[in-house]
């Protein structure tokens, strides 16, 4: 459809995105569910994922589990929003979330990747900003895809400025980390890591390599922030994870 819609005459692309929204609206049109990303109720979420999960994306901002559980946090837990001026570095930016982190952030707002589109190309593990250039750092499951993901943290550590914080997340899908440098075939990689470009599995030891790249890091859970009522109404289950919250 998005294909489709990008050889259309420009005047007809504010017509079909409104019609796309209304069918959406009337298809998932209920109560049920509440995005705290965007805010509108639904009957259900979509199904999504590499495997497919049931209720699982917003149908009207595509926010799934994480981005959900991340917003609550920001919300409910930091200053994200309280309006003062802030640098913020976003890696790998989300669709969901990238407008709406730069109209509440301004200019301050930098989103970088070392692949896909973004306002700076940037290697992780060797950024090009000086020691304590951001207030605030947000990078989600990127580094189960980067080799060295200890010299990325050490990376976020040195640009984090001394009262700044950073929410780094990664899938916890082991009882310990595993990795093998050696693994560089892909279907190798999908059978030992969950995907063809990952390069580990991390467990709950995960917070120690923060704490080892020179974080203090206090673990949230969503039972943390909402009741078991809540967490079904907003759709945050164990594909929420954690969020990890680092301080020097």
């Amino acid at each position: 459809m998005s294909t489709l819609a990008s050889k259309l005459p420009a005047w007809s692309r504010g017509p079909l995105r409104r019609m796309k929204r209304a069918a959406t609206t009337a298809r998932y049109r209920g109560t049920s569910r509440s995005c705290p990303v965007c805010g509108n109720s639904s009957s259900r979420f979509r199904t999504s994922g590499i495997i497919p999960r049931a209720d699982a994306e917003c149908a009207h901002c595509n926010a799934i589990e994480r981005h959900r559980l991340l917003w609550l946090y920001l919300t409910e837990r930091t200053d994200f929003f309280d309006g003062k001026p802030k640098s913020m570095l976003h890696v790998a930016p989300e669709a969901c979330l990238a407008p709406r982190f730069q109209q509440c952030i301004g200019d301050g707002y930098l989103t970088a990747d070392l692949m896909e589109p973004a306002m700076v190309k940037m290697d992780i593990t060797a950024i090009q900003y000086p020691e304590a250039s951001f207030d605030v750092i947000y990078c989600s499951h990127v580094l189960e895809h980067v080799p060295d993901d200890k010299k990325a943290m050490r990376e976020f550590c040195r640009v984090l400025k001394p009262d700044g914080w950073a929410i780094v997340l990664v899938p916890i899908t082991a009882d310990k980390t595993i990795e093998d440098p050696s693994v560089t075939d892909p279907a190798e990689r999908l059978r030992l890591y969950g995907q063809e470009d990952h390069v580990r599995r991390y467990g709950p030891d995960y917070m120690d390599r923060l704490q080892e790249a020179g974080f203090k890091v206090e673990k949230t859970s969503v039972a943390d922030l909402v009741s078991p009522e809540d967490a079904v109404r907003m759709g945050l289950t164990a594909a929420s994870g954690d969020i990890f919250y680092c301080t020097k």
